[in-house]
């Protein structure tokens, strides 16, 4: 039996075989001796479950969708708000609006409010978001 390969296919098994030979890990698969993984496990899951809104619980119905997309393209806009800031999770329930995740300063904690209040409405906001430690 004879295998024919050409192109990306010959040079994908020539790395693979010089990864063998040479007994170097593959490109993102090396281990870092000197990091060892840390105790905590990223799964926050069961954390997650005894919180009433998550992003999860956001219904899919068009009206909550746009309030969403409109408080998230106000937030994207404002480039002097830091990354914690751009990606804070914006739940909207029946037009009620739950803001989470942490923020670097008490400014974008209230700027981020405020966003969010323009498109949703005054009383209609829930700021749960906490200052980056």
């Amino acid at each position: 039996m004879q295998i024919k390969l050409t192109g990306s296919r010959t040079w994908a098994l020539a790395a693979l075989a010089s990864q063998l030979i040479v007994g170097m890990p593959l490109a993102g698969h090396s281990q870092d001796q000197a990091n060892p993984p840390s105790s905590t496990a990223p799964d926050n899951s069961s954390q997650n479950k005894n919180h009433d809104k998550t992003a999860d619980s956001q219904k899919e119905n068009t009206s909550d969708r746009e309030i969403t997309q409109k408080i998230r393209q106000s937030i994207m806009a404002d480039k002097s708000l830091s990354t914690y800031a751009h990606n804070v999770k914006i739940i909207t329930r029946d037009g009620q609006v739950t803001l989470k995740g942490p923020v670097q300063n008490e400014n974008e904690k209230s700027t981020i409010e405020s966003k969010a209040a323009e498109v949703a409405g005054s009383g209609k906001v829930v700021n749960q978001l906490t200052l980056k430690q």
